[in-house]
């Protein structure tokens, strides 16, 4: 169990290096990340963009032992970068000084992309001061409203990365406003569905309950006066979200209000893919690129 994110970067450093392709890299503040995660020794870097702005900064922030590949503009990048990983000569993949939508279109690009036939999504994870575990939660930036299909893909997207990230039958709560299965509202249909589905095998393995309202998936004394008999409550490992709503005012208020700490990867393609922000700190970049890392095919 991994308890916070010490322990995950601490179990990335027991691991052998995973080789990273950083598309369009040269930006101080990504390629410091990634110096300081090279130092640790869960990553070797390839750093692919604009190679004499990559050697420039590498010399302002004494960052040594890269690999650049030079490329003549942000496209050609992505793509070289994108191809690393496809043909198995990196095993994760990260954004650097890079609009988003050219990022993702890689990706997802039919011809040299990392397309799977699953849904992209984004697994999200907070360190929470008053919860005994880190918490992985999905999906909360990527996909607006899921059908129930999408929510297949999403969960199947979660529960593969956490096996690799150690996880057996994780605890996992469908949230929905409440506890009762109710025609009219679509969430708790789509929870019961996907218990089903992982009771068919149809999704990875792990000890699902929906739907399932926040304070019964989180507080045994709610789940017993509503009479609700559960394996999970109060010890959770996957959260799956009705919307992108219910994710993000959820996160975001974990770490306005609670001191939260979180990290987040992009599943569902050939390798996980870190899609930070320039407003991450060198933390939260640092521990997304040790979850990429041990989420990546053993």
């Amino acid at each position: 169990m991994l308890k916070n994110f010490q322990d995950l970067v601490e179990r990335a450093r027991s691991m052998p290096p995973r080789t990273m392709a950083v598309a369009v890299a040269h930006d101080e503040a990504v390629m410091t990340a990634v110096r300081d995660a090279a130092a640790l020794g869960f990553v070797r870097p390839v750093l692919v963009g604009d190679g004499a702005k990559i050697d420039a900064i590498a010399k302002d922030i004494g960052f040594t032992g890269y690999e650049a590949v030079d490329c003549a503009d942000d496209q050609q990048a992505v793509e070289t970068a994108v191809r690393l990983v496809r043909d198995k000569k990196a095993d994760v993949l990260m954004k650097g000084l890079v609009n988003t939508s050219v990022y993702m279109r890689g990706i997802l690009n039919k011809e040299w992309g990392l397309r799977t036939g699953r849904l992209l999504s984004l697994m999200a994870v907070y360190e929470l001061p008053q919860y005994h575990k880190l918490l992985y939660c999905s999906d909360s930036g990527v996909n607006v409203a899921p059908g129930l299909a999408q929510k297949k893909d999403i969960m199947t997207n979660a529960l593969l990365a956490m096996k690799n990230l150690g996880l057996e039958n994780p605890k996992t709560a469908i949230l929905t406003a409440n506890e009762m299965l109710d025609p009219k509202v679509q969430s708790t249909v789509d929870a019961a569905a996907l218990v089903e589905m992982v009771q068919k095998g149809e999704i990875p393995p792990c000890i699902a309950e929906g739907p399932i309202s926040f304070d019964v998936a989180f507080d045994p004394h709610a789940a017993a006066h509503k009479g609700v008999d559960s394996r999970i409550s109060g010890d959770v490992d996957l959260l799956i979200f009705p919307n992108i709503e219910a994710g993000n005012l959820l996160g975001k208020s974990w770490l306005h209000f609670m001191g939260a700490k979180w990290a987040g990867i992009i599943l569902g393609a050939a390798a996980p893919a870190v899609l930070g922000s320039r407003s991450d700190t060198p933390e939260i970049k640092i521990n997304s690129i040790a979850m990429a890392c041990l989420a990546a095919d053993q």
